[in-house]
């Protein structure tokens, strides 16, 4: 399995948020500090991981390839399979 430095920032950021959201719940409810003088952690560990993320080159998405779609995956058909439209005919036989 392939994973770039990008991606690998990506998914541990959650459960990084997660365990300090936890600390400092953990630590507010012993008393040893109070929520309101530790939530700015949370805010600069998101900081850093985004810092991070932009330092991290992001990867390429793939390219589609240059000789167009496959025949399988054309969007429409060529030109020259489309059928000349329906002309109406008149009750005498020839059309309008």
């Amino acid at each position: 399995m392939n994973v770039s430095a990008w991606e690998l920032l990506r998914a541990v950021r959650g459960p990084v948020l997660l365990i300090a959201f936890g600390t400092v719940m953990a630590l507010n409810h012993t008393d040893i500090i109070g929520f309101e003088r530790t939530w700015p952690v949370l805010i600069i560990i998101y900081g850093i991981f985004k810092l991070l993320e932009r330092m991290v080159t992001r990867p390429a998405p793939p390219s589609w390839p240059q000789a167009g779609y496959p025949a399988a995956y054309q969007p429409y058909p060529p030109p020259a399979q489309y059928v000349a439209p329906h002309q109406p005919q008149n009750p005498q036989g020839g059309t309008q």
